[in-house]
């Protein structure tokens, strides 16, 4: 039997503060073997989140049935008001799925995937930011540069370049060689020996871009969680195709561009802290940041297609052969 009326319902609409959330994914089991430093690496990676958003920010935690520490650490963080909001999960529910699962359920524009072992540097929300709003069909902004990813996931950055709607540069970024090795060597890739690599560039009058990114933290136009990001399970514990066909894929399909910053601006860690990881946290902490950049309301049509993958596929395979043999062939 209900008594009264609810006071809630003759309350205004909810005012949104935030544009831009941040969702991080942890599973740490414990504190053996692989996992033994996997919670300092993943305190490091909220502590330096925390310091180098704006309040235009909010976090999101997903705990996919980690250890009781990791939970009591999450729990502390959330009465300190250092994060936003906390997703717990008993048993470990894979990591797209706890990722995705989130990230449909957030209101703002801009939704950054984050794996628990990113450094975050001061000044990336804003320098990602930027990209979203100096370029149209923006899809997705890493913080971390990759020169090797300009393939990968980018058939619809791709064909704007070969069609003429966006100019290519193919430049040396010596300030970029040190921390690419070191994200090189945190997925036990060969480093380079030198800092004349080329990297791909687009530009504007406003901004400039690098195309390609990993996905171990990536920002997207949460539109494209409603359009082209399957809607069915994953059920992958961990990776497969599982981040190709719900994070990277879908970002193609929707035909938007998928960029990453022209500097780094942040840094994977793996699962040990050095004293190189605690020392650019310090220095990002002296740094000041930047406003904020304010985002008008877009329209979220919701729709699905699967035909559009079919087509994609088979247009993806012409671009990067064509591009192959033109564009990239003598600098590459």
């Amino acid at each position: 039997m209900r008594i009264g009326t609810n006071p809630q319902k003759s309350e205004k609409k909810i005012d949104l503060t935030t544009q831009h959330r941040v969702i991080v994914v942890v599973f740490i089991p414990s504190e053996d073997n692989f996992y033994k430093d996997s919670i300092n690496v993943f305190k490091l990676c909220l502590d330096s989140l925390i310091a180098s958003i704006n309040s235009k920010c909010a976090i999101t935690i997903v705990n996919n049935g980690s250890y009781s520490k990791v939970t009591d650490l999450l729990n502390e963080y959330l009465s300190n008001n250092k994060i936003d909001t906390i997703i717990h999960h008993k048993n470990n529910v894979g990591k797209i799925d706890a990722l995705i699962g989130a990230a449909r359920g957030t209101r703002e524009k801009l939704i950054t995937y984050s794996d628990s072992d990113i450094l975050f540097l001061n000044g990336w929300q804003e320098n990602v930011e930027k990209i979203f709003v100096s370029f149209s069909k923006v899809g997705s902004v890493s913080p971390i540069p990759v020169t090797y990813n300009k393939f990968y996931g980018t058939y619809s950055t791709l064909i704007k370049v070969a069609t003429g709607k966006l100019k290519l540069k193919l430049i040396n970024i010596p300030e970029n060689y040190e921390s690419y090795n070191k994200y090189l060597l945190s997925i036990n890739w060969d480093i380079l020996e030198s800092d004349s690599n080329i990297w791909p560039v687009i530009e504007n009058k406003k901004a400039k871009a690098i195309i390609g990114s990993g996905h171990q933290v990536l920002t997207i136009d949460r539109d494209i969680l409603f359009k082209t990001t399957p809607t069915c399970p994953s059920l992958t514990l961990v990776g497969g195709d599982s981040e190709y066909k719900y994070v990277d894929e879908p970002i193609d399909v929707a035909g938007k561009l998928r960029l990453s910053t022209y500097n780094n601006f942040a840094y994977h860690m793996g699962n040990t802290v050095e004293q190189w990881m605690i020392d650019e946290y310090n220095k990002s902490l002296k740094e000041s940041k930047l406003e904020p950049i304010i985002y008008e309301n877009a329209n979220r049509n919701m729709f699905s297609n699967s035909f559009r993958f079919i087509k994609l596929k088979m247009k993806k395979w012409l671009v990067k052969k064509i591009l192959k043999k033109t564009i990239f062939s003598k600098n590459y």
